[in-house]
């Protein structure tokens, strides 16, 4: 209970129970700042005004800080650079022996002439083969056991001859047969050389006119092209721009407003009002039943939005919310 006169005093509200009597009316207006009451005298009801400060706007204005003044300034000297060439040393003419230069040739030298030998090419043979018949062919018989047309198992119950082709038997004999007959060749052997290595001169020696050219130096010098002088320069005034509050409109009260007594803010009434608030959009903070700081900032932050009395548990407030 305490928690809550606290929030409607921290909003600037006062809570006014209506009285029976006008002389008892009369002395709790003598401790109001305004003379008017409330529009009912019914018991039950509460009603409540709220206090608006005052509204001001900042304005940004430029303040003079430093006057304009004016100073002398050296203007320094100007100058460029020069460059001129200087002879250091005059052309001449030189004279230099170039030596002969040789080169060196080869040439071929005979130590032996061509000569010519003869020599006998042996008579060139091959190996041929003949054969020689030794005895003919002839016939003879031939004994033969088990032929397929005796049917008994001793191979000696049947005796069968034939007849067989001893063929003729020939001797190889070897003969040396002449291809190519014995003859002489000449051969030639070639004459003897060799290379003889000397010097020949190239290019005889000779005198080259050397011309040398003059020698020249650079020299770099300043040469002034305007002497030092003053000026006059002006320093601006500086200025600071400087924040000034305006009176735009005079503080006062609202108008009397039927709010929720202080006996009738339970803890069931407070935890209805901030879940509606929550199921609206806005955050109450905790859903304990206790007015704190953030249900006393959605309260207002709903009631601004809705276009309602700020600052209050207002009766206006509490049926937007759905609150009985």
């Amino acid at each position: 209970m305490r928690n809550r006169i606290t929030f409607l005093k921290s909003l600037t509200v006062m809570a006014v129970m209506a009285v029976s009597a006008n002389a008892s009316a009369q002395n709790e207006s003598a401790d109001m700042p305004f003379n008017d009451l409330p529009p009912s005298s019914e018991f039950g009801k509460c009603y409540a005004k709220c206090k608006i400060p005052d509204v001001y706007e900042s304005t940004s204005v430029k303040k003079l800080t430093k006057e304009a003044s004016t100073r002398l300034i050296k203007v320094p000297a100007e100058y460029k650079t020069e460059t001129e060439k200087i002879l250091v040393r005059e052309g001449r003419t030189e004279y230099k022996i170039i030596p002969a230069t040789y080169k060196t040739v080869t040439e071929q030298v005979m130590i032996e002439p061509e000569k010519k030998i003869v020599r006998t090419i042996p008579a060139v043979y091959k190996t041929e083969t003949e054969q020689i018949l030794v005895t003919p062919a002839r016939g003879k018989w031939v004994r033969k056991k088990k032929d397929p047309s005796c049917f008994s198992q001793n191979p000696d119950d049947c005796y069968v001859a034939c007849y067989e082709e001893i063929p003729a038997i020939y001797r190889t004999e070897s003969k040396q047969v002449l291809v190519e007959a014995a003859k002489t060749v000449d051969d030639v052997i070639p004459a003897v050389y060799k290379t003889v290595t000397k010097q020949v001169i190239d290019q005889a020696s000779k005198v080259e006119e050397i011309k040398i050219d003059p020698e020249y130096s650079t020299v770099t010098k300043n040469v002034l092209v305007s002497a030092e002088t003053t000026k006059s320069e002006t320093i601006p005034a500086i200025y600071t721009d400087v924040v000034e509050r305006k009176l735009v409109k005079k503080g006062g009260y609202t108008v009397w407003t039927e709010i929720l007594c202080a006996d009738k803010q339970t803890n069931d009434r407070i935890y209805r009002i901030q879940r509606a608030l929550k199921d609206a959009g806005y955050n109450p903070g905790p859903i304990d039943g206790v007015i704190g700081i953030q249900t006393q900032a959605a309260l207002k932050q709903y009631q601004t939005d809705k276009g309602l009395p700020i600052g209050n548990l207002n009766m206006e407030t509490l049926k937007a919310l759905g609150i009985e």
